[in-house]
């Protein structure tokens, strides 16, 4: 996937992630894949159908990625966002997925499943859309005229000197086989990949529903093809191959004079999908004007997620515009986003960012954002029932 100047490489990047999106968006509205719902389902009913999809998704994650590294067919040493980096800010991965957990069980489901309900017809989400965008923004972007961001004045004096410094990766196969981490990544791959998908076929429930097992594919294939696509479009510049990252570092020696150049290179690393960061971005890019610097990977990822579902609630005729229930249910959606927004760029990600994309990369934070998630979401759960018994709910 080798283009004659950035600008058609940057497009085919651009298309080919909507194109992706739209397919997942369509599918997990039709499968009813959903994070959240995993984990009700679990545990206020015992029932691990949407659990295992979840987690059939982590395996083709882990799988794939594992055979695709080993084919050099990626490279995901210097990802956006940085996965695999060498320090280990534990502290934060552990409290923005617990922030995390507890907010997309207010706000009825997590930054993807926010998407689908929007293409759906469903309002509120739309609310947690702008406020999860306005946080995450805000987290990452100062504030006019100023220099500090949410991020630098809430969280980063206390949770970033708790950050471990590693001498090497934090994924597993680099922790664990030092001298040889190719190996090491095949080796925890295919054990990690294999026990998971081992556990999720071990249940004849789930081997007989058509859409988890649908939803579970799609989403972890989804994932798989954005990464592989980030990791391949080049632009040849005057016989030299480049990354569309490494293109935009030496802007200056390679473009032409009347060339756009995107206002930043990070985006433009191998990446595969996201949900909270990406809905800070759009905001920007709104603000902007649109402007077309401002446009990523992320933002047509968001986009056609949206779009997907929609096109499917209209096929289907299942299309509903919902609207908040009661005073409390918008209560709980507002704080419930809020706690997403912060949540999920602490963490670096969300269920579908840190659960399926960062976990495929053996990442350890990522690991421990989604158990934190987990945690979060089915203690909140747990608290909501004893209120409800109580009549306080």
């Amino acid at each position: 996937m080798t283009y004659a100047d950035f600008a058609s490489s940057q497009s085919f990047l651009l298309w080919s992630t909507f194109a992706i999106a739209l397919v997942m968006g369509a599918l997990v509205n039709k499968t009813n894949f959903c994070t959240m719902g995993a984990v009700s389902d679990w545990v206020n009913m015992g029932d691990t159908g949407r659990l295992r999809a979840w987690l059939l998704a982590i395996a083709v994650g882990v799988l794939g990625v594992t055979g695709l590294e080993a084919a050099g067919m990626v490279n995901l040493s210097g990802t956006f966002p940085p996965y695999r980096q060498t320090s280990l800010p534990w502290l934060e991965y552990g409290l923005g997925g617990l922030l995390f957990g507890i907010g997309m069980t207010l706000a009825s489901g997590c930054g993807n499943k926010t998407l689908i309900r929007i293409g759906g017809g469903n309002l509120k989400s739309i609310m947690v859309l702008l406020v999860i965008a306005v946080i995450a923004y805000f987290m990452i972007n100062p504030f006019p005229g100023s220099d500090k961001t949410l991020y630098s004045m809430l969280f980063y004096p206390w949770t970033n000197p708790t950050a471990v410094a590693l001498s090497g990766n934090q994924d597993l196969g680099a922790m664990l086989f030092a001298d040889n981490v190719a190996t090491g990544r095949m080796v925890a791959g295919g054990v990690i990949g294999g026990l998971l998908l081992v556990w999720v076929f071990l249940s004849a429930d789930f081997r007989g529903s058509f859409d988890n097992i649908l939803g579970g594919l799609v989403v972890g294939l989804a994932v798989l093809a954005a990464w592989y696509v980030s990791s391949n479009v080049m632009v040849d510049a005057d016989g030299e191959i480049l990354s569309l990252q490494a293109y935009v570092q030496d802007w200056e020696l390679y473009a032409p004079a009347d060339a756009v150049r995107p206002a930043a290179a990070g985006p433009l690393a191998a990446q595969s999908f996201t949900f909270i960061n990406p809905m800070g971005q759009t905001l920007g890019y709104a603000a902007s004007g649109f402007d077309r610097t401002l446009l990523t990977f992320g933002i047509m990822a968001l986009a056609g997620v949206v779009a997907g579902s929609l096109l499917w609630s209209l096929v289907s005729r299942s299309f509903r515009i919902e609207w908040f229930a009661s005073a409390r249910d918008f209560v709980n959606h507002l704080v419930g986003a809020t706690l997403m927004g912060f949540g999920g760029v602490l963490a670096m990600g969300c269920t579908i960012g840190q659960g399926v994309t960062g976990f495929s990369t053996l990442a350890l934070g990522s690991i421990l954002t989604f158990v934190a998630i987990v945690v979060g979401s089915a203690a909140t759960m747990k608290v909501q029932y004893i209120l409800m018994m109580r009549g306080e709910a």
